[in-house]
């Protein structure tokens, strides 16, 4: 099992210079993978246009390409760049994003999410192989467009791979078995170990659907991560971002981090923090978190408790687990950058990506 990195919400806390002196400490400590996102705020691309400049061998992660935000011809087109500025180190995470992002932000209809992920996925690869023009004639992508002056086009640019690896996020039984039937890899998140067996059924059952080996698929787990001898501190500082999943991501009818809590067994529970959060009572919704949920959706605490911990993500099938830092200060960041490696070293389950 390896380690990557999650760097958050660039762009908010921390100054340019920071951000890459940060990626820049990880690759030296061995973490594999740099991952960035982009829900509303900076974009991805530009950020590991930048971390590739700056890094020499870790992988460069998109943590996720929203789909709605960009045409699947730029998306393959960021990727065969971004690929080409890192010498072959891009891994493509991809995702529907939700309601209130794709309808909210970038004015695209939240409409057949698998099919467009399918036939999005399909004209990426299509578009990176260059083995003729492009010409796909789907039911969300039309290329080109008929009735229209457009014709079929092959990318200029030979890729320095023809098939960049692409991951998914995906949350719910038919989006994470859609993973296991296209995908290389899956980017869960809020992945709890003692629910291995049913969240992997269906990316088991999808990759057996389309004559795969589900071990082939890369399991790549993101999880927030509060390194801090004090147990109940480090709860406490968990349980403000996960209200805010719970209860504030997507809209009260359409929240899939709630619907996963809920099949977790705290259904009641995600329902009074959701009332409460979206009522404005955001401190109370974070008090209702019970510790048990937060134990194991995050890894938060002692180190010898956060390195036990990790043998049980191996155990669930973790190939990499991608720790985002719950930290306030650039010093503290960096802190924990360095202590999560000491934790992986003893933990003994975890592989370092060293020179």
């Amino acid at each position: 099992m390896y380690i990557g990195i999650n760097m958050g919400y660039i762009a908010t806390l921390f100054t340019p210079a920071q951000e890459i002196e940060f990626a820049q400490e990880a690759e030296r400590l061995g973490y594999r993978s740099l991952w960035v996102g982009e829900p509303y705020g900076n974009d991805a691309a530009t950020v590991l246009a930048a971390l590739a400049a700056c890094t020499k061998r870790i992988q460069i992660g998109a943590g996720i390409f929203a789909i709605p935000g960009r045409t699947a011809a730029m998306t393959a087109q960021t990727a065969a760049t971004l690929d080409w500025l890192s010498n072959g180190r891009l891994l493509m995470g991809l995702g529907p994003s939700g309601t209130q992002v794709s309808e909210g932000w970038h004015g695209v209809p939240f409409a057949k999410p698998l099919l467009r992920t399918r036939e999005y996925v399909e004209v990426i690869r299509m578009i990176l192989r260059r083995d003729k023009p492009l010409e796909y004639h789907g039911e969300t992508i039309r290329l080109p467009l008929p009735g229209t002056e457009g014709k079929p086009l092959r990318l200029i640019m030979h890729p320095v791979r023809p098939a960049v690896p692409i991951l998914l996020a995906a949350l719910g039984p038919k989006n994470i078995e859609l993973c296991g039937e296209i995908a290389d890899g899956w980017l869960p998140f809020w992945f709890a170990p003692e629910h291995a067996a049913t969240l992997r059924a269906p990316l088991e059952a999808g990759a057996r659907a389309a004559g795969r080996d589900p071990s082939a698929i890369d399991v790549m787990v993101n999880v927030i991560v509060h390194i801090d001898d004090d147990l109940a501190r480090a709860r406490n500082t968990m349980r403000p971002r996960l209200a805010l999943y719970v209860g504030g991501m997507g809209s009260k009818e359409n929240n899939f981090y709630k619907t996963l809590v809920s099949s977790y067994g705290y259904g009641d529970i995600a329902e009074q923090v959701q009332e409460l959060y979206l009522s404005g009572r955001k401190a109370e919704a974070a008090a209702l978190l019970p510790d048990e949920l937060v134990d194991m959706v995050t890894l938060c605490g002692p180190a010898e408790r956060i390195a036990e911990r990790l043998h049980a993500y191996q155990a669930a099938g973790a190939h990499t687990v991608i720790p985002m830092f719950e930290t306030s200060s650039f010093a503290e960041r960096m802190s924990q950058l360095q202590a999560f490696v000491d934790i992986a070293k003893r933990s003994g389950c975890v592989t370092l990506s060293l020179d």
